[in-house]
């Protein structure tokens, strides 16, 4: 039986960790498919969002300090673990740390849930004997509001507002307040186990049905080994596709099939500066690439879930179309900024919304109609009324196709004529035109869509075209490019053996190269914000892509060798990497860059194949 150590040594073995987060990559993700939670390497969660992704933190060290709200849980001498992992092909973590009097582990998991969220910690003794210690700071309201704590039929209750947390361990130990905070101190031996459960339900509602925290572990282990055995890759990358199969399950709102780009907000693009967004919410700019990761891996369910939310989001006017939605398809996505966090590493403002949201980015009608075109390909359930929506986007695309726009990136900088939006609107007209050639049945201008095709199509080499440097650029007359150009084989606009696309592949890897991988661009000359970025691990994937398909494909395995090799000790990658510093930058863990790794080894795996 544990030992509790209520009030005992509370001075002498006072807490000896970290104050402020780690990097970045010291965070492990653990998830119930409706929200998420960070775990540094030193047993601390420092984010997370109840009850949902997009819900206000009540954990939100990681933006700022352990005031601002976090629960560690670890040996009291504090200090980060010697080892930790996900047990097999799932999303439950074990951590390990080795003591001087002994070895313990820390099992981390979210059960899915039934009707509220719980978040399960169970500490379990190896070897030896170790003193233990939990430290939970509740900061509701992105670490703003310090709540009222009781203590009721063996839990501790928080209450602020509309929230109400649960806290309670199985067998119980002795919890003592002290500075706003609930500490419990314990020791464990061999074979012993102390189960701690956080439950969150509005505080207006009675407390949901308890969980069994030990059977919530093997129903979670078992549930994630029958999702992870459907993954028809078996290539020679397979434990890091599985892992971002994986995290691409956990980004997902499992109610609506909605995709969040990533878990957190306002992790900086540049240590110290100000392009800090809020990533948690639905792009349609990643529809295509994710749907085409999700079949042809063998997960066609998640496939037209994604789908079945897409068609839902943007279903209306298609002048209304907006780049991003909520979870469920909302479109009201507010930002303003939370003066009170100090930032991720003082890099402010804190960001909650996103205004990209009101942007005008004429591509993603492009990514929609491809995206549903990819979904009759691969043979998913068709959708009554589709068609008809499709079309009334394609004849809002040729009534706009020739405007400017703020483009793929979301550049907070003037419209511009961007070769990328120009190449999406072609593939818009193309999958119309290729739709109706194979399901003549449908009604569509199928003539009016070959002409609008081919005049796009026209358009971009005469005007997005550098003959002088042999390179697509990222705007009409710009010398500047993008590596989003590197997607032009890859949508069919043009074949990868095209001289224009060899130069355009070349172009990029030369002059958006920063430490071997690619920046989007140069981001001094177009997006009107200071301070610069990382190489984005997204566009690093697609020069992977570019270079298999124009035919080099030991530069392209060596590139992908090199991207994987920047992924932390679980397996997960952030939106960026500063090649000076060697760390991730950006959103953790990111659903666009774990999708490139997915569509790169299947794209390196085919032309292994190929005779």
């Amino acid at each position: 039986m544990p030992r509790a150590r209520s009030g005992q040594g509370r001075t002498r073995n006072r807490w000896r960790g970290g104050t402020v987060p780690g990097h970045i990559e010291d965070y492990a993700l653990i998830g119930d498919l409706q929200t998420a939670a960070l775990v540094g390497r030193d047993g601390s969660i420092d984010w997370l969002c109840l009850p949902r992704f997009d819900s206000a933190a009540c954990f939100a060290a990681l933006l700022g300090d352990e005031d601002n709200g976090h629960w560690r849980v670890a040996p009291a001498s504090g200090g980060n673990c010697t080892s930790r992992s996900y047990r097999g092909d799932t999303l439950v973590l074990d951590t390990v740390w080795e003591t001087a009097t002994g070895t313990v582990k820390v099992t981390d998991f979210m059960p899915q849930r039934d009707r509220a969220p719980d978040l399960v910690r169970i500490v379990e003794g190896v070897s030896g004997s170790v003193d233990m210690r939990s430290e939970v700071r509740l900061r509701f309201d992105y670490g703003s509001i310090v709540p009222w704590i009781r203590r009721s039929d063996g839990h501790r209750i928080a209450i602020a507002g509309p929230d109400s947390v649960w806290l309670r361990s199985e067998p119980p130990v002795t919890t003592y307040g002290k500075d706003f905070c609930t500490y419990a101190d314990f020791t464990v031996s061999a074979g012993e186990s102390v189960a701690s459960v956080l439950t969150w339900h509005p505080s207006h509602e009675k407390l949901p049905r308890r969980i069994d925290p030990y059977q919530a572990l093997a129903s979670s282990v078992e549930d994630w080994e029958m999702w992870s055995a459907r993954c028809r890759y078996e290539g020679p990358w397979r434990d890091a596709v599985m892992r971002s199969l994986i995290t691409l399950k956990a980004l997902t709102y499992a109610p609506s099939g909605g995709i969040v780009a990533a878990a957190s907000t306002s992790l900086p693009e540049e240590i110290g500066g100000v392009r800090n967004w809020d990533y948690r919410f639905c792009w349609l700019r990643d529809a295509t690439l994710t749907l085409n990761a999700l079949v042809s891996s063998g997960y066609l369910d998640e496939a037209a879930s994604w789908r079945d939310w897409l068609l839902r989001a943007v279903a209306g006017d298609p002048a209304d179309l907006q780049i991003m939605y909520g979870l469920a398809g909302e479109r009201r996505l507010t930002e303003f900024e939370v003066p009170w966090l100090p930032g991720y590493e003082a890099s402010t403002p804190v960001r909650i919304g996103n205004a990209a949201v009101e942007q005008v980015q004429l591509d993603v009608y492009g990514e929609v109609l491809d995206s549903l075109f990819l979904s009759r390909e691969r043979g998913l359930r068709p959708e009554e009324d589709s068609w008809e929506l499709q079309r009334a986007l394609m004849e809002f695309l040729e009534s706009q196709w020739r405007e400017p726009d703020e483009g793929l990136w979301e550049v907070r900088g003037p419209r511009r004529h961007f070769v990328h939006s120009k190449v999406m609107a072609w593939v818009g007209a193309d999958r119309a035109v290729r739709t109706v050639e194979r399901l003549p049945d449908l009604r569509g201008d199928v003539a009016r869509w070959r002409a609008m095709r081919e005049t796009v199509h026209r358009e971009v080499c005469r005007h997005g075209y550098d003959a002088d440097r042999n390179t697509f650029t990222q705007y009409y007359g710009s010398a500047e490019l993008d590596a989003a150009t590197l997607l032009i084989p890859q949508v069919g606009f043009l074949p990868p053996t095209d001289p224009r696309v060899v130069g355009t592949v070349d172009a990029v890897r030369r002059e958006l190269d920063h430490g071997g991988f690619v920046r989007r661009y140069t981001p001094d000359h177009v997006d009107g914000l200071p301070g610069g970025e990382g190489a984005f691990l997204a566009c690093s994937f697609w020069l992977a892509d570019a270079l298999c398909g124009t035919g080099r494909q030991k530069d392209a395995r060596d590139l992908f060798e090199e991207l994987l090799s920047l992924r932390n000790d679980v397996g997960l990658l952030s939106e960026e990497w500063d090649p000076v510093a060697r760390r991730q930058l950006g959103n953790f863990p990111q659903a666009f860059s774990h999708v490139g790794l997915v569509n790169t080894a299947l794209a390196l795996s085919r032309t292994d194949r190929t005779p």
